[in-house]
């Protein structure tokens, strides 16, 4: 059994003159800290006017809105959520589970969002997601939106590129508990620089940095971003992108292009020199713009969309190769085979948590590098034996990791 909650209420906090209610928003005073859009939550008002499943809005209580900062003159809107979880013999828990702010105009393009709840009299915010974090931010990169580095328990959800939402896994806080909400901008750059191993923009993990930067985007001719800049990084999915674990499929599944497929790079073409990283989004492009589908491998890669992102690519030769040797803690070496390490290795962020490849042998992960005059295809086995090149027929099924580049 289960509800939504939500404030659409406004109270002016003006002894003289009272104003009528109205939708939940903020007008802007001041420079440099965005304050607020402050609910309050009764326990009384949520059990007499709660209904269940029905879509409408619900009254939370008063609220007061004040606001400073990135937005200027633009209104800004803070919609809480509370979502019912029944319970044997007691009623069940009003549990603070989600908040959406919209109206966010471009002039907040590279502030941090910072949202915190609090309680009826306490100074320290409540906690909210992960057992005990209270602070919730959310980066404005201009482009998008993203979670903080290294956020757990809470998920983000870009509705536009003026909207997000915020949920909480598994919240913390009862709805009775909260009395006001804050959300802050501050004039603090969004992190611009990662570390490997780091949470990326997409979610995933951060397995390779080039200071220099690298060609990339759906041409290879620069990159996909607005600004024309090589790229960076690499990033590869979570372990869990399409389930518990990796799914498998097969390279291609049109018959023709057993033996070549058009516009795909060949690896005696590159091998495993820097000018193929980068490269697994055009070959991508290229493989599924011949027909193959998301039952393929570079389909299913292109097809995922985490962290919003919708340049996702199945990676070349030389990136599957770095892929390997991040996964088992090998200092990255781009012309030399992935051989020997430890999987999973958490001195380079990968975790068994978060990184979860496939390591016994015969367990295979293809590239998007074909094999010329063949009807083969480059893979890597992730049990770090390799010492040569490696490649299967493309009507055999093996394991799929996406990953991007920005």
């Amino acid at each position: 059994m289960g509800g939504q909650i939500v404030s659409d209420d406004f109270y002016h906090d003006d002894p003289i003159e009272e104003k009528t209610t109205r939708k939940f928003r903020n007008n802007l005073l001041t420079p440099f800290a965005l304050i607020i859009a402050s609910v309050f939550f009764f326990q009384s008002t949520l059990a007499g006017n709660i209904t269940l499943s029905s879509g409408s809005g619900i009254e939370f209580g008063q609220g007061i809105s004040q606001t400073v900062a990135c937005s200027g003159s633009n209104n800004l809107m803070v919609t809480p959520y509370s979502s019912f979880v029944n319970s044997a013999n007691s009623g069940g828990t009003y549990n603070f589970s989600s908040i959406t702010v919209s109206g966010i105009p471009d002039s907040c393009n590279g502030a941090q969002f910072q949202i915190n709840a609090y309680g009826n009299s306490s100074q320290s915010p409540l906690a909210l997601y992960n057992s005990t974090s209270a602070n919730v931010i959310v980066a404005d990169t201009g482009e998008s939106f993203r979670l903080d580095i290294g956020a757990l328990g809470i998920t983000l959800t870009v509705n536009s590129s003026s909207s997000f939402t915020v949920t909480f896994g598994t919240p913390v806080a009862t709805s009775d508990a909260v009395f006001k909400l804050t959300i802050q901008s501050t004039t603090k750059s969004i992190q611009t620089t990662y570390s490997v191993g780091d949470t990326g923009p997409g979610g995933g993990r951060i397995f390779y940095y080039s200071a220099d930067g690298f060609n990339c985007g759906p041409t290879h001719s620069a990159t996909g971003s607005p600004t024309g800049d090589k790229c960076n990084y690499l990033e590869v999915a979570p372990k869990n992108w399409s389930a518990a674990s990796d799914p498998t499929a097969y390279w291609t599944l049109i018959t023709a292009e057993f033996t070549n497929t058009p516009g795909v790079t060949y690896f005696e073409d590159v091998g495993l020199a820097s000018t193929g990283i980068g490269l697994g989004y055009k070959d991508s492009v290229a493989i599924v713009a011949r027909g193959n589908g998301t039952n393929t491998s570079a389909g299913a890669a292109r097809a995922y969309s985490g962290g919003s992102k919708n340049d996702w690519y199945l990676s070349s030769a030389v990136e599957l190769n770095i892929l390997c040797q991040w996964s088992r803690g090998i200092p990255s070496n781009i012309t030399v085979f992935c051989n020997g390490g430890t999987p999973n290795s958490a001195a380079y962020g990968a975790s068994a948590s978060s990184a979860g490849f496939e390591t016994a042998s015969d367990r295979w992960y293809w590239s998007s590098t074909q094999i010329r005059n063949t009807s083969y295809a480059f893979l890597l086995s992730f049990d770090g034996l390799t010492t040569a090149v490696e490649s299967r027929n493309k009507n055999t099924s093996n394991y799929v990791r996406p990953i991007r580049a920005f």
